[in-house]
Parts: C-alpha cells; structure tokens; sequence
C-alpha cells in the first residue's frame, strides 16, 4: 500500500475535545537537542515541529530563549495564537520547558498538545490521545509530573524495535533507517495535517488512529 494512500475509519465512537476559539495553544516537539540527535527515532517531536513552522508562515522563525528552556516561534493561525517550542532541557527534563512556557504564556494544559515518537507504535501510523499514562516515555513523564495528564498527543510511530534483544533506549537514539528517512517527509506532512485541523476545527478525535501507509 503506498504512502498517504486511503485510510481505513475507526469503527469505534468518536469523542471530541474542543480546544475553543481566541485562545493560546501550546504545541510541543519533544527530542534532544544538538546535531548528534537530529535524525535520531526520539526526534521526531522535532523533526515535525520543524515541519509545521516552515510550512505555515503564519508562524515566526525558531528563536532560542533561554530563559524558557526552549526554542520558541509564535504565531496567529484562524482565532487562536499558537506557540510552537522544542524543549531544550533534553528529553527527561522536557516539563521544565513546558511548565515555563505554559505559565509564562497562560495556557491551560487542555490547549497544550505534544508531539512525541511512540515505541508501541509501527513506523508510518499516527495516533492521537487525550491524557493518559506516559507509557514509558520519559518526555511525557516529565510533562505530566509537572502538569497533569490531561493534554493532547500525537503519537507516532517508530516501532516495532529491531532486533528485538536491544534496548529500548538504545534503539530510540538510533537514527531512523535510509528506508525510513526516505518516508519521513509524508510522515512529516501528516503530522502538520494533523495540527493544521485540530488548531482551525477546534476539536481533537479521541483514540482515532490514523494510517499514512
């Protein structure tokens, strides 16, 4: 099946989390700072956030701010100011950022949504969450330590884990394969997608899982 090709439509209900006009939102790319990560699995937070900001130009370029632990760009999409960061705390400070800007800017954590890389997840799906557990992941426990649960995910895919004996943290530092990089443009634009309608519809799909291949 090819990429960005028909997606099958979840049989179960869908619930919907508004997320309102004329408000803040928050949207967060979790990863590592510095070259020696940039391609790496746990970047993609990154690498998609990059995606968003050069493909909207309603939003302004990266700027480092120190002072909120994080690169930063603003902008004003439809009604609402959206705040675009990469932490750069690392990945298992990430809440430091993210409380510092929330409470700098007032965001609620219900307009805060965080892309991350999902290890349970296969490479080329996409699904999206409201609250829950970190499953491990320690961007999102360190979010959630600081700031509750209740915000958004997109969850994308990086597994399975391969070979299947290397640890989970060595194969999520690891850089993504030449097939994979060759498919993370399409990943990428799915993702920004994703944003794009959850910033203008107001509304987040619950546990709807959405495939790119």
């Amino acid at each position: 099946m090819s990429w960005l090709s028909q997606r099958p439509q979840s049989s179960d209900p869908v619930n919907y989390y508004s997320v309102g006009n004329n408000q803040n939102i928050l949207i967060v790319g979790l990863g590592n700072p510095g070259e020696d990560y940039s391609l790496t699995r746990h970047n993609v937070g990154f690498l998609c956030l990059d995606e968003f900001i050069n493909k909207n130009s309603e939003m302004q370029s990266w700027i480092s701010k120190k002072d909120l632990k994080c690169q930063l760009s603003i902008g004003q999409m439809g009604a609402n100011r959206i705040i675009a960061i990469k932490p750069l705390t690392f990945m298992n400070l990430s809440g430091e950022a993210v409380q510092a800007v929330a409470n700098f800017y007032k965001v609620n954590i219900e307009q805060i949504v965080v892309v991350h890389d999902e290890l349970d997840v296969n490479f080329g799906s996409i699904r999206v969450r409201q609250g829950g557990s970190s499953a491990g992941h320690n961007g999102i426990k360190s979010i959630s330590q600081v700031m509750g649960d209740n915000y958004a995910r997109i969850r994308v895919g990086i597994g399975p884990k391969t070979p299947e004996q290397i640890k989970s943290e060595d194969f999520v530092l690891q850089n993504f394969s030449k097939d994979q990089q060759e498919h993370l443009p399409a990943l990428k634009k799915e993702v920004n997608a994703m944003l794009n309608e959850y910033i203008y519809s107001g509304e987040l799909p619950h546990e709807t899982r959405k495939y790119i291949i």
